[in-house]
């Protein structure tokens, strides 16, 4: 459990913005349990936008160049 726990620490450590993808996940599971008129289009756009943050990562800092 304790390697996992690293590894996603890592892995968020790595993103441009880590709170704004839990925030996005989270109002996306919440939005799964809620009823609405047109049904799968707000959970399609939701989860869209969860996937498009969690690619977005730091820019690597640029080093001296050899």
């Amino acid at each position: 459990m304790n390697g996992i726990k690293a590894r996603l620490v890592g892995y968020l450590e790595s993103l441009r913005f880590p709170w704004l993808l839990l925030v996005t996940s989270l109002l996306f599971l919440v939005n799964v349990f809620v009823p609405d008129a047109i049904p799968f289009v707000d959970e399609i756009l939701l989860a869209l936008v969860a996937v498009v943050l969690g690619r977005l990562k730091r820019k690597k800092p640029a080093g001296p160049e050899a």
